[in-house]
């Protein structure tokens, strides 16, 4: 018989094995257990939150059924016996259902002097801008004052009130950010109120002011691409800015552009309101359409000052610099062509274009003369600005058909961010501008009527300029 290993279980080994075993199962049993009452507990709160829901289901029913309480009279006495049939339109107003607010949740703005003003930087149109730290975080931000004139019994202006529903509903990489607002000690003068706004180095026509040598063909189309971003995002939220230009374009010290300056944006529909103001965008980028009149417009507005921008970039100057509403229709006429019913089907039909004399079809032989004013832009290039400066609105592409341009995909590519150049801020420390713009239209400011204009020489004027001569509109 063979002898029994010493490593063998004995009776001791097998106790303490079942003992584990009974412990496992224990400890499963009581698992299960948890779980089966958890889930007994959720039923159960389901099945309340239901019978509470049919309940005041049940209530709201029986109280739309009962005939409405009697409620306090709100006219004066002795204004007059209303007629029966009156009577029975205020019956029918009184079972209208009213919205209510719950209470508590507007919440109360934060002090302006929780913040330190480090310096100005600028004075637009719409606000006035300074740079500040916040005492408390150290962090510092742009704090726009908003204008308001103190006589005018509205209050709060509508731009303004605009500016900060857009802004507090806008959350875009290119696109700037409002921290928050706050109002001045003296709640009683509403004229203090201020947009806490984050801070960025540069505004992109300072930056184009003091360059030495224009942009790379690379750094453009980073700029154009960013630029591009921030507009589709816009209008694809049925947002117009309605001032896009150089100036109102940020740039930080990592390459990121954004759009700032929102004082004349507003919302837009699909169809558009049909009586927009035909006064906005500053005049250097107004699209010719504004400049004629209309009162019906879109994004294709917006889109043209995004062509006005690409020009500067590659020029670093304003590319139509027009004096007065005429002159600058006059330097749109000279670089995209004097405009056709092939051009521009229907433009005679705008309130301002009874005003333009026009040559004759046999002359109108001199059309978009982008592809000469920019030697250097590569084809897909010219293709890309001569159809963001498209006269036509409905030839002018989207942001999103920008942002899936051939112009972009072609060597040089866009540069990265991270290898942008830097600059030394402006804002930082200083105001000071090489050159300005033209402001914004003006709130409460009218368009004004252009007189006859007589575009018949535009042709000749072009040749004489070439040669050294100048050209002007002649008034008739």
């Amino acid at each position: 018989m063979a002898s029994k290993s010493r490593w063998a279980d004995t009776e001791e080994d097998a106790a303490y094995e079942a003992k584990i075993r009974r412990e496992k199962e224990e400890k499963k049993r009581l698992k299960a257990e948890k779980a089966r009452k958890a889930e007994e507990a959720q039923r159960a709160q389901a099945e309340a939150e239901a019978a509470k829901l049919r309940a005041a289901q049940e209530q709201q029913q029986n109280q739309d059924d009962r005939p409405p309480a009697k409620r306090r009279k709100l006219t004066p006495e002795g204004e007059g016996q209303e007629s029966g049939g009156a009577k029975e339109e205020n019956n029918n107003n009184n079972n209208a259902k009213l919205l209510r607010f719950e209470a508590g949740t507007w919440g109360k703005s934060r002090s302006v002097e929780n913040y330190d003003k480090l310096n100005d930087i600028e004075e637009g149109a719409y606000g006035w801008v300074a740079r500040a730290k916040e005492i408390k975080t150290g962090k510092v931000v742009a704090l726009k004052r908003l204008k308001i004139d103190p006589n005018d019994a509205a209050g709060l202006p509508e731009t303004g009130l605009r500016e900060i529903q857009i802004l507090k509903d806008c959350s875009h990489r290119n696109i700037v950010e409002l921290r928050e607002v706050v109002v001045g000690d003296d709640t009683s003068r509403i004229e203090n109120v201020f947009l806490v706004l984050e801070f960025l180095e540069h505004d992109l026509m300072s930056v184009l002011g003091d360059m030495p040598e224009p942009f790379l063909a690379s750094e453009v189309k980073t700029l154009l691409l960013q630029l591009a971003g921030g507009v589709a995002y816009l209008h694809d939220h049925w947002i117009l800015h309605r001032d896009l230009k150089t100036s109102n374009l940020l740039l930080n010290n990592r390459g990121q552009l954004k759009i700032a300056d929102f004082g004349m944006a507003r919302y837009v529909g699909d169809p558009p309101p049909p009586k927009l103001t035909q006064l906005v965008v500053t005049l250097w980028y107004r699209a010719p359409e504004l400049l004629l009149g209309t009162k019906t417009y879109g994004a294709a507005v917006d889109m043209w000052s995004v062509g006005c921008i690409f020009g500067e970039l590659l020029t670093r100057e304003p590319l139509l610099q027009g004096k007065t509403e005429a002159d600058e229709l006059t330097k749109i006429f000279e670089l995209c062509g004097i405009p056709s019913d092939d051009s521009w089907p229907g433009f005679r039909r705008l309130p301002n274009a009874r005003h333009l004399r026009l040559p004759k079809a046999s002359a109108a032989h001199a059309g978009s003369v982008v592809r000469a004013r920019f030697p250097l832009l590569t084809t897909a290039g010219c293709d890309l600005l001569s159809g963001l400066l498209s006269l036509d609105p409905d030839r002018r592409p989207t942001a999103r058909e920008m942002l899936q341009h051939e112009y972009f995909r072609q060597d040089p590519k866009p540069k990265h961010e991270a290898m942008f150049p830097t600059f030394p801020s402006k804002a930082g420390q200083e105001r000071r501008r090489r050159r300005s713009t033209p402001n914004a239209p003006g709130r409460g400011q009218k368009a004004a009527e252009l007189g006859a204009v007589d575009f018949s020489g535009i042709f000749a004027a072009r040749e004489k300029e070439e040669r050294g001569g100048g050209f002007a509109l002649r008034m008739v």
